[in-house]
């Protein structure tokens, strides 16, 4: 066994252990957020759900995340596909929803 075979090998555990253990982040793309989601989510504009009104954001979430995400992406009553965010990835929406649909 080489060296550096034996190294990855001891190192590969640590690294796994250290994915798991990373935090979530607390607050999503705020850039993203503020050019994307804030001009109808802070108001109600339009329908949409206000941000961190978690009663408003209750009936959404219980669609399902994949179910919200899919809703952005393709656009829904008001909210045009992408919901303005043309350059958002999947993982960001997530953020961004759990974000908007959390109490503070």
């Amino acid at each position: 066994m080489t060296l550096r075979f034996a190294f990855r090998r001891a190192l590969a555990p640590a690294l796994v252990l250290a994915a798991i253990a990373a935090p979530v982040s607390a607050e999503p793309n705020m850039d993203k957020y503020n050019k994307s989601c804030v001009m109808c989510h802070a108001t109600g504009a339009a329908g949409a759900p206000k941000a961190h009104d978690a009663a408003a954001w209750e009936p959404r979430m219980a669609k399902g995340m994949d179910a919200l995400v899919a809703s952005v992406k393709n656009g829904l009553n008001a909210m045009p596909p992408t919901g303005l965010c043309a350059d958002c990835s999947d993982e960001e929406y997530k953020e961004l929803i759990t974000y908007m649909a959390t109490s503070k």
